[in-house]
């Protein structure tokens, strides 16, 4: 893509954007709004997939009782419960960049109307809100991508798993899952565990967000 291209590419999707705020805003949605809408969003993808992580790890651990069959119809199985775990995988990223926009948008929307704002004392008052709310975001931020990192190698073993079955088609294949599944099961359970650490940061966050920001 020239830069050119590129440019005009920035420029279409900041005016999309724009539009949409002044969409949301004739419906009463503000930016904080919109945050809070995306966060919960963010918060149910996460549930979904901690649920989808947790499917796809008993597939691989049912398939180390492989005693003799159709080694393709266990291949496809696992095939299948790994293409949802990468997908809620990529459901939940798209949905932090998206918690990222309208983050930003926000927090710059806020300190251009700090600047604005003559009565001093409220504005030291609402500038105190603005760094508090930041400081929560940041960290409830840190910990969706925490998230985001660790589910990364965990879709990324489940998938190295299935090729291996796959390029074999064998039960030797899937006899190899026995020395993999530990630790797997392992990884996942650290990987819900911070899922369950970050659902619940988002809870806090959207609590103690102040009404009007």
């Amino acid at each position: 893509m020239s830069r050119f291209a590129l440019v005009l590419l920035c420029f279409s999707l900041a005016s999309c954007t724009e539009l949409y705020y002044k969409a949301q805003e004739k419906i009463g949605n503000e930016k904080r709004d919109i945050l809070v809408d995306r966060i919960k969003k963010g918060r149910e993808d996460q549930e979904k997939a901690k649920e989808q992580y947790k499917t796809t790890l008993e597939a691989f651990q049912a398939a180390t009782g492989f005693k003799g069959g159709q080694t393709e119809e266990v291949y496809k199985k696992l095939k299948k419960s790994y293409d949802e775990a990468a997908g809620r995988t990529k459901t939940v990223s798209d949905r932090i960049t998206s918690i990222e926009q309208v983050s930003s948008d926000m927090f710059s929307e806020w300190e251009k109307e700090l600047s604005g704002m003559k009565n001093g004392e409220l504005r030291n008052k609402s500038n105190v809100m603005l760094k508090a709310t930041r400081r929560r975001y940041t960290e409830l931020l840190r910990k969706m991508k925490a998230v985001e990192a660790k589910a990364k190698p965990v879709v990324k073993a489940f998938d190295d798993q299935v090729l291996f079955i796959k390029h074999n088609l064998n039960a030797e294949a899937i006899t190899s899952l026995k020395s993999n599944v530990i630790k797997m099961d392992a990884d996942v359970q650290i990987l819900i565990r911070d899922i369950e650490i970050s659902m619940k940061e988002a809870d806090a966050f959207i609590a103690s967000l102040p009404p009007g920001s």
